[in-house]
């Protein structure tokens, strides 16, 4: 089939073309928004090598709001892989994005870094790259803007989806978009993020406040605590051993050494992961806030792990985290306990044996037919 021709392409390139000539030049974002409208699979292959080039030198040199150039950037980039991407963006290029006040270049250095998550060899790529992946977990966790946080999620869980090492979860696990890999992946970025001391100190540092873009920031350690509690349902499907085990110590919040933490906190312990520091150390459970986004985690987690590949640890370690997590929190026991009456019939006897598995000795409120 004939593809359509794209109009308005040499007056944008001679935009682009005075663009870099001269930052100071008013940008037209109607050039950018007509051509970009009319890109298709088809017709954007022969552009890549005409635009690309120019578009990422106009992007290291503008100092105003980048949104419709990086919106045309990311649509030229889609059919790009990672590998092939990094010959036109650096490793230092993407760091600048990503460390950029600019919430249009964080996102378009995210959805550079998404294409890692095509297959295991470029997520192997990336693990290679200690700077870029901390700065990119730094900008997840950190950026004040929820588009950003939200997107550094799906990139983060989509790349160490594909990267997991383990065989693909069973088909009962499959509805919750938690399974994008066919088959098992090289492990790198798990290596990467988990058993890398500065990589995994690094997220510690960040959700419990003892990072400077978290530190005296009680807003934007909430953003950080909340982003990775989502991310975790994920995580633990995937590789339960990986999030559940550490060799590394974590800091201790700071909300446990500034009096905050109450009679029953405690803070990490040796060869805990960081599930354990997420869902047991690391929220100030005087934030109300944050305790209700604590008692949501648990809930969808203990769902989740019903359903997941079963294993006598995984059993003991859920059994363990949510009895010292009820002790003295009545509102989060109620919550879990009060499950089945909040689900649908047909998941409520699995959920209530489930329940009664992991919470010994409670009484699961049954849902009145």
């Amino acid at each position: 089939m004939e593809t359509v021709p794209v109009t308005g392409l040499d007056e944008l390139e001679s935009h682009l073309t005075a663009l870099i000539s001269d930052p100071s030049t008013s940008l037209n974002p109607k050039l950018f928004d007509d051509v970009e409208l009319q890109l298709t699979e088809s017709n954007i292959p022969p552009l890549v090598i005409r635009f690309l080039p120019k578009l990422t030198t106009i992007l290291k040199q503008y100092t105003s709001d980048p949104a419709v150039i990086v919106s045309l950037t990311i649509k030229l980039l889609s059919p790009v892989s990672f590998r092939n991407v990094l010959s036109l963006a650096s490793e230092e290029s993407l760091i600048q994005a990503l460390d950029s006040p600019a919430p249009a270049a964080n996102i378009l250095a995210l959805a550079i870094i998404h294409k890692a998550a095509a297959n295991p060899a470029d997520a192997a790529i990336l693990s290679a790259m200690p700077a870029l992946v901390s700065a990119f977990l730094r900008r997840w966790l950190a950026a004040p803007q929820v588009e950003v946080g939200q997107k550094g999620g799906k990139v983060l869980g989509d790349i160490l989806d594909i990267d997991c090492a383990l065989p693909p979860p069973p088909t009962s696990a499959q509805g919750t978009e938690l399974v994008l890999r066919k088959a098992p992946g090289q492990g790198r970025m798990w290596a990467r993020v988990f058993g890398d001391r500065a990589t995994y100190g690094l997220v510690l540092d960040l959700c419990s406040g003892r990072h400077p873009d978290t530190e005296g920031n009680a807003h934007q350690l909430s953003l950080a605590q909340g982003r990775l509690l989502r991310v975790l349902l994920r995580l633990a499907a995937l590789n339960f051993e990986a999030v559940t085990r550490s060799e590394f110590a974590a800091a201790t919040p700071v909300h446990l050494t500034n009096g905050h933490g109450g009679e029953t906190a405690s803070g990490p312990r040796r060869g805990e992961g960081l599930l354990q520091f997420a869902a047991l150390r690391m929220v100030d459970k005087g934030d109300v806030l944050m305790h209700l986004s604590l008692v949501d985690f648990f809930e969808a987690w203990v769902g989740l792990m019903r359903v997941t590949e079963y294993s006598a640890r995984k059993v003991e370690t859920v059994k363990a985290v949510v009895a010292e997590a009820t002790a003295g929190d009545e509102v989060l026991k109620d919550a879990l306990l009060s499950l089945p009456e909040r689900t649908v019939e047909e998941e409520q006897d699995g959920l209530r044996r489930w329940l009664a598995e992991i919470m010994p000795g409670q009484t699961v409120r049954v849902a009145v037919r």
